[in-house]
């Protein structure tokens, strides 16, 4: 059986075995696992003498943990194991050197057995679990740790033993978290002592003679003692051997593994859990202060500061300590129930720890300084809800403030904007984030600390620029504006700097200072590119000091102006996005300047579409930077709404808005007719030439107006505008003519059609059928549908009082493609999803049109022929309650009692408490329309109520569609009265087989649909019980 074990273990591992055999052998070896004395067999192959392979007794190992681990093992057969194990490690880590130790993968793996061993024996069966491997680590008739295999075996199992029973990274449930508590109680009451002075023993054999042992030793201590008695490492035995390690240098000044793990040793001791007073002994007893001052004042992390020797994995180790002692000593002073002098201790402290806290939150190393910045956020936080700060509290935010604006800064090795430390980039701007929160936690304990150093900082800097010049290092200038762009959340938190209605605050008045400074300091002409793009930032964000400061809008518009030539891709594709949002925000202030901005910026207007993968000679050749070809064109769109909106000013004359859109469509035109019988070829470089063209156009009509007509009160747009765009349309509409079976040209169409709709006005309905022949080609996607019909609810709802015969004309052909649409087969996820879509829009569309009281349109003359089409497909969907449809059937039932309001006639019942006898019979609009509703509208409604699938008293979007239907048959109650109920006892509850007794009663009662979907709620989870 061995042998068999061992062969099929040597196939499935072999990567040269056939793969059938391999499946076989894997086969085998489940088997085995499954096996109740598979283990055992497993067991014995681990041990044999002479050894098989390491990956046979690796698996051998992993089935016997696993039989151990899912408990399948009586008592007997546990004990059986631990002998045979225990023997074969007293053979094997005798220290005599006869037979090898077992290499570290067969150790790791022997280690896990053994732990699952303590688990279920050390209670009872293997009591002198520790004693045994205690004793492996001296050699025969030897006082000392002298037996280095048995030494390194006893540490991983103590490790082990650790992180099975007091990891606390791992949750512990129920009984197994019970175990665990016993267990670690056994181990205090039975063994703590002697592992202790095991450690002392350890440390004091091989502290000046093996590294990876004193490593091993030091990280076992830091893990135990978070559970053991901290007097146990705590004494001054203990500390006269790790005291010598933490101090340790070596002739290279470099890395010393041994000499960190000391330092996160202590760090674990500092950590663990005691009463406040124990705490604050405690870190003066260690004498931690000391301590951690020499490290920071030893050679690799003072001397060698600044070079490549510079112990990185120390000063973290440090920063780790010094985290955590800064964070118990805060806790300490939150706590209201320490006493007086405790308080003091720790008051004390907290003096104490803060000079090496700013040390290495300083630290040039951004992981260094991200390590204590917990300890830094929980000081801060206890400061701000201290309320009035004594004076030991208040001279703390000084030194503090001041490390923080300092780490702000950019390092004298750091770039800007190359694309090789574009990571590095992202980090430190992350840094950064959580830089601004500390900083507004100094600013929440002390507004006029923060306000009077930021100022100061503003101010030097302006200085020191007045003074040097280009000369200035851009660090220092870009840590200015940066923290100017901060400073306004503290000037004014909703943003903007005045408000008339408000009073200004100091910090009011010195943001706007800083502004004037700014503004009048000449920095949008230093050469650095992170400068000037800061400079623009600010000028955006800050919008509302030109508001009030008018006077700073020209030169400041002419420093945009020049600057989007920018040589720099980054400053020169963001300033385009900063351009439009500064004349945007300003628009009504600018001025009639709008011929000067054109010209200047006329040789940045020429689009050149730039195929992926295609070199290009041109500034704008997306290989100069990492910007794609697509990012420098849709950066180069906000520069035509930026015309757009400089073009419009209140101060311009519409005729001269026209003509300055004139001046800058003329060129498109030129362009698209240049291009358009090239693309009707198939050029693909021609086809994305006309894509970018007509998106230029729609965006630039997004500029020249900010009119919606879908909101009331709002001027619609001039003639001269309108006519001009109207010609901008046809250009568009002749393109998408030629070129509408290519999807990205239908897309970029119907986007410019959108954005025509506001400057367009009520000259878009005229040229309604060409968009619609365009928009919905037989190429239309269900996807292109419904958006496009999402545009037609807002022109119907924005024009209703103008689109009636523009729409009659048009709805049988747009019903057409619709249902076309509708009825193309289903493949896949995707289509289900634009099926769904697309159903709701037509729904919706259908609503739009009757809630702006165009019903009519739908039964002309002209639309006739579909209307039995139109409303049997609103049923359909209205009956198909899938998920992912419940919104359109909720739309389709409410559409049709729109149509049952609006097409019914006259009420002849009222619904009420006493209800009276009906006035009249039906009258409806169109002959025999009662009829349908009834057995139409009042069918479908009592399908869906039986349809197993729809379930309103689970689904909240189901249960909408229950009140839509409630509110349906109310409707048509009172449009038809007695026939209804005619109907619903003679066909309706016979077919049902239920009392129709109690849904009469509250139909023809209530007149709150949601009481009478509730009623009949009840009555299908009645009936389907």
């Amino acid at each position: 059986m061995d042998a068999q074990i061992e062969n099929a273990i040597e196939i499935a591992w072999n990567p040269t075995t056939n793969p059938a055999l391999k499946s076989q052998a894997f086969e085998f070896l489940n088997q085995l696992r499954a096996d109740p004395q598979g283990w055992q067999v497993c067991a014995t192959l681990f041990v044999r003498t002479p050894r098989a392979s390491e990956v046979v007794r690796v698996v051998a190992l992993e089935v016997v943990n696993n039989a151990v681990d899912s408990q399948s093992l009586d008592r007997a057969s546990l004990v059986f194991l631990k002998d045979a194990l225990l023997g074969y490690i007293r053979q094997t880590y005798d220290g005599s050197g006869q037979t090898p130790a077992d290499p570290p993968s067969i150790q790791n793996k022997l280690t896990q057995t053994l732990t699952y061993l303590f688990v279920f024996l050390y209670k009872e069966g293997w009591e002198t679990f520790i004693d045994d491997f205690l004793a492996l680590t001296s050699t025969q008739n030897s006082t000392q740790k002298d037996n280095l295999s048995g030494v390194i075996l006893y540490l991983r199992v103590l490790g082990s033993v650790h992180d099975e029973i007091a990891d606390l990274m791992l949750s512990r449930q129920g009984n197994e978290a019970k175990r665990n508590n016993d267990l670690k109680d056994l181990v205090r009451e039975r063994d703590m002592r002697k592992i202790a002075a095991s450690w002392s023993d350890i440390l004091a054999q091989y502290g000046n003679r093996n590294d990876g042992v004193v490593e091993m030793t030091l990280k076992v201590m830091g893990k135990w003692v978070s559970w053991i008695d901290i007097h146990l490492i705590i004494n001054q035995e203990m500390l006269n051997l790790l005291l010598p390690l933490v101090g340790r240098t070596n002739s290279t000044g470099g890395e010393d593994k041994v000499r960190d793990a000391a330092v996160d040793t202590f760090t674990e001791i500092v950590a663990k859990k005691m009463k406040p007073s124990d705490k604050t002994e405690m870190i003066s007893f260690l004498n931690l202060r000391e301590i951690i001052t020499q490290l920071l004042q030893s050679p690799p992390l003072n001397e060698f500061k600044g070079t490549p020797r510079y112990d990185t994995d120390l000063a973290e180790a440090i920063a780790k300590l010094v985290n955590t002692i800064m964070s118990d000593i805060v806790r300490v002073l939150e706590d209201n129930k320490v006493e007086n002098n405790v308080r003091v201790k720790a008051e004390q402290l907290l003096q104490d720890f803060l000079p090496p806290l700013l040390r290495l939150f300083s630290d040039e190393y951004d992981e260094i300084c991200s390590t204590v910045i917990p300890s830094l956020t929980d000081l801060l936080t206890f400061l701000r809800k201290a309320g009035t700060l004594p004076p030991a509290y208040s001279e703390m935010l000084p030194p503090i403030l001041n490390a923080i604006v300092t780490k702000m800064r950019y390092d004298e090795t750091s770039s800007w904007g190359n694309e090789d430390e574009q990571t590095d980039e992202a980090e430190f701007q992350e840094l950064r984030k959580r830089l601004q929160i500390l900083q507004k936690s100094v600013a929440a304990v002390d507004q006029n600390l923060y306000i009077e150093f930021l100022s100061n900082l503003v101010s030097n800097m302006f200085g020191t620029l007045d003074q040097r010049g280009s000369q200035m290092n851009w660090r220092d200038l870009d840590l200015a504006l940066h923290e100017i762009y901060l400073f306004g959340e503290l000037a004014l938190p909703n943003a903007g700097i005045t408000q008339k209605s408000q009073p200004n605050t100091v910090a009011q008045e010195r943001l706007a200072g800083m502004m004037i400074k700014m503004v009048q300091s000449g920095i949008a002409n230093f050469p650095h590119p992170a400068i000037v793009l800061q400079y623009m930032e600010i000028c955006v964000r800050y919008h509302a000091f030109f508001e009030a400061q008018q006077q700073y809008i020209p030169p400041v518009l002419e420093n945009f102006v020049r600057l989007v030539h920018h040589n720099h891709v980054r400053v020169r594709t963001r300033s385009w996005y900063l351009f439009l949002r500064f004349v945007k925000q300003l628009r009504g202030m600018v001025g009639n300047v709008a011929r000067t901005v054109i010209e200047s910026i006329s040789d940045l207007l020429p689009i050149k579409a730039e195929m992926p993968g295609n070199d290009a000679d041109d500034d704008m050749s997306s290989d100069e930077s990492d910007h794609s070809a697509d990012a420098v064109f849709n950066s180069q769109l906000y520069l035509f709404e930026a015309i757009g909106c400089i073009s419009s000013t209140n101060s311009t004359p519409p005729e001269e808005q026209a003509d300055y859109a004139r001046s800058v469509l003329g060129p498109i035109y030129t362009d698209m007719s240049q291009h358009l019988e090239r693309a009707k070829s198939g050029d693909a470089q021609a086809v994305l030439q006309i894509h970018h063209l007509v998106m230029a156009l729609g965006t630039l009509a997004t500029g020249f107006s900010d009119w919606n007509a879908a909101q009331p009160n709002q001027r619609p747009p001039s003639k001269p505008i309108s006519d001009e765009f109207s010609r901008a349309a046809e250009a568009i509409l002749i393109a998408l003519n030629e070129l509408n079976s290519n999807g990205e040209i239908r897309a970029a169409c119907r986007s410019a059609f959108s954005r025509l709709l506001g400057v367009l006005g009520a000259a878009v309905l005229p040229q309604l059928p060409q968009w619609i022949e365009g928009l919905l080609s037989l190429s239309s996607s269900k996807d292109e549908m419904a958006m496009f019909l999402r545009l037609l609810e807002q022109v119907v709802h924005s024009f209703k009082g103008e689109i009636y015969n523009i729409l009659d004309l048009l709805l049988t052909p747009l019903l057409q493609r619709v249902f076309a649409g509708l009825q193309e087969p289903i493949n896949g996820t995707d289509d289900e999803i634009q099926l769904q879509e697309l159903r709701r829009e037509y729904v919706s569309f259908v609503q739009v049109i009757l809630i702006n009281e165009l019903g009519g349109v739908l039964v002309s003359e002209a639309n006739q022929g579909m209307f039995h089409s139109l409303v049997s497909e609103i049923i359909t969907i209205a009956k198909t309650v899938v998920h992912g449809n419940l919104v359109a059937s909720r739309i389709s039932f409410n559409v049709l009692a729109r149509m049952a309001s609006q097409w019914g006639g006259p009420d002849i019942v009222t619904i009420a408490e006493n209800p009276a006898p009906p006035t009249g019979a039906p009258a409806p609009a169109f002959p025999g329309f009662d009829t349908f509703m009834i057995t139409s509208f009042h069918t479908a409604c009592w399908e869906v109520l039986q349809d197993p699938n729809f379930r309103p008293h689970t689904d909240a979007q189901a249960r909408q569609v229950l009140t839509e239907i409630a509110g349906l048959e109310q409707t048509i109650y009172v449009k038809t009265g007695e026939a209804f109920i005619s109907h619903l006892q003679t066909v309706t509850f016979p077919q049902l087989g239920i009392d129709g007794t109690g849904l009469l009663r509250t139909l023809t009662t209530t007149a709150d649909k949601k009481v009478l979907a509730t009623f009949i709620q009840n009555l299908l989870r009645g009936g389907r019980r």
